[in-house]
């Protein structure tokens, strides 16, 4: 027990430049208290202790404002920096040192049992007030950008932007939108625009290197 208090404390302290010592962060940190609460509730829900579980859970959200299903299951070096707002559904799963800011939600879509809501990989970032819906994956070292609504897979190594979310980095290097336009789809004006200043850059490259063919 004392040594995931250690990892959990180590954990802020390393990535919180606010965090100037273990006091502090002991009893000032909302997303300690969080992360540690969940531990107790997620257990006594594997044990089918469910109202315990779920009282555990509310208890927690009334204090910090951090919701967390106590079904839900997180690896080891969560980081939920000033935490208002997050909710992480029922069937999430979270891998190992990830960060997540406040206002996120890891929710489902719809009323189906079973699996609904992400799956997160390890070492990933999910910015202030992201939702990440649905039942897919969003890869190792993965960087949700803040406000972005995610709604299918996210690859590994990517930066994902934008509503709906949209891939912009994959391997530190930039993805070209994709200006195909399929009319079953709502299409996403940003997109459209980038697409657009794209084709003129690519004119005017073209323009460019004509006139130094011909000088």
């Amino acid at each position: 027990m004392f040594k995931k208090l250690r990892e959990d404390i180590n954990t802020i302290m390393q990535r919180d430049p606010a965090a100037t010592n273990i006091f502090q962060v002991l009893l000032l940190y909302p997303g300690l208290k969080a992360v540690r609460s969940h531990r107790r509730a997620n257990w006594l829900y594997k044990h089918k202790l469910y109202f315990l579980a779920r009282y555990i859970s509310e208890r927690c959200k009334q204090k910090t404002g951090i919701e967390i299903h106590p079904a839900a299951e997180i690896g080891m070096g969560l980081f939920i920096d000033h935490g208002t707002g997050v909710v992480i559904g029922e069937t999430t799963i979270i891998g190992d040192n990830c960060t997540i800011y406040q206002g996120v939600t890891l929710g489902g879509t719809g009323k189906d049992k079973g699996k609904r809501h992400p799956t997160i990989g390890n070492n990933v970032t999910i910015g202030a007030g992201a939702k990440v819906l649905g039942p897919f994956c969003v890869g190792d070292n993965s960087k949700i950008a803040a406000n972005a609504v995610v709604l299918s897979e996210v690859p590994a190594n990517s930066t994902c932007v934008g509503v709906p979310g949209r891939i912009v980095k994959i391997d530190n290097k930039r993805v070209k939108p994709n200006c195909d336009l399929d009319h079953i789809h709502i299409p996403d004006p940003i997109s459209i625009e980038l697409c657009k200043i794209i084709n003129r850059l690519e004119k005017l490259e073209h323009k460019e290197e004509a006139k130094d063919e011909t000088i």
